[in-house]
């Protein structure tokens, strides 16, 4: 595998922007809840985990056919598909914990 990076700035990846939105309204205040709620940071991370597995929806799972793509449209929809799902994550943890990298891998199914 081929690693390309986008930018060698590491700061690009950090920074909160239209995607990874994790200084929008909702996301830090659902942030700040699960965080009050954890005794440790790794409780946190493992709450934030949790609530995106289990409280928001694949989109394929449930025949939906609008697909979000930011983390607040993922967490206002109640639904995303896989790199949707981990932006919302992405959001949640830059929130409280700081760096949060997010990678993508492209698979492609031959026949």
């Amino acid at each position: 595998m081929n690693i390309i990076p986008f930018s060698d700035n590491f700061e690009e990846y950090l920074k909160n922007d239209n995607v990874i939105d994790y200084e929008n309204d909702i996301i830090a205040n659902l942030a700040e809840s699960l965080f009050q709620k954890a005794d440790s940071e790794i409780e946190f991370i493992k709450a934030a985990y949790e609530f995106v597995r289990d409280k928001i929806s694949h989109s394929a799972d449930i025949n939906e056919d609008i697909i979000t793509c930011s983390a607040s449209e993922v967490l206002k929809a109640g639904h995303g598909i896989c790199f949707a799902k981990s932006h919302l994550l992405a959001a949640l943890l830059r929130s409280k914990t700081g760096p949060v990298l997010v990678g993508y891998e492209l698979l492609i199914f031959d026949d």
